[in-house]
């Protein structure tokens, strides 16, 4: 599951070697609420399922949801990102 901020779209942001590319073709289908995100994500969590996370919204969504704890992310150019599999 491939999760965003709107506003990072189409952006790329390097630091050092690592880069992340929020490419509208993976993360791009539909505008969600926060609350709509988190069901989402939990029901998701219930299978196996790989989460893409990028952004500061998208993060906190994650957060709440119990998915990932702050030590699961990671920052590029200030833009917190995560990666996890459940």
């Amino acid at each position: 599951m491939a999760i965003c901020d709107e506003e990072l779209l189409g952006k790329k942001f390097e630091e050092g070697n690592r880069q992340l590319e929020i490419k509208e073709f993976f993360f791009k289908d539909k505008e969600i609420n926060e609350r709509e995100c988190i069901k989402i994500i939990q029901i998701e969590a219930r299978e196996d399922a790989t989460f893409n996370i990028v952004g500061e919204k998208s993060i906190n969504a994650a957060l709440k949801s119990g998915i990932i704890t702050e030590s699961h992310m990671a920052r590029i150019q200030g833009v917190p990102f995560a990666l996890t599999l459940l």
